[in-house]
């Protein structure tokens, strides 16, 4: 069992940025594929930037540009940065590991969950 426990959510003003953290149990990186998503109350949940074992990343077009999404193998550590921050952000994130997958965008493939960290943008 896989333990994912998120940090680095909170509160900040339009343009600014985050860095957000996935600390794992165990090495998700090995694994296959990790990433991160958010969801907005009474939406569907929303992938954001992944990551995979041969280190191929896929960004949302939402936000690529804006985020960059790593691993710290050291700490296993999923890692997240998010710059040029937009009210629409304001979200709850959340970080998932899986298996390898040729789409690793799609949420359902994900098997391990955090809990999630909000982050929320004011205009």
């Amino acid at each position: 069992q896989v333990t994912l426990v998120e940090s680095g959510g909170g509160s900040v003003q339009a343009g600014g940025s985050l860095r957000l953290s996935c600390a794992a149990s165990e090495n998700t990186y090995k694994y296959g594929c990790t990433g991160w998503f958010r969801q907005i109350p009474g939406q569907t949940r929303e992938a954001l930037a992944t990551i995979d074992r041969d280190g191929n990343t896929r960004y949302a077009e939402s936000v690529e540009g804006r985020v960059t999404v790593s691993y710290d193998n050291s700490k296993n550590t999923l890692l997240l940065e998010m710059n040029n921050l937009k009210p629409e952000d304001t979200a709850m994130y959340y970080c998932a590991a899986g298996p390898y997958s040729s789409n690793p965008l799609e949420a359902s493939h994900y098997n391990y969950w955090g809990q999630g960290t909000q982050v929320t943008v004011s205009s």
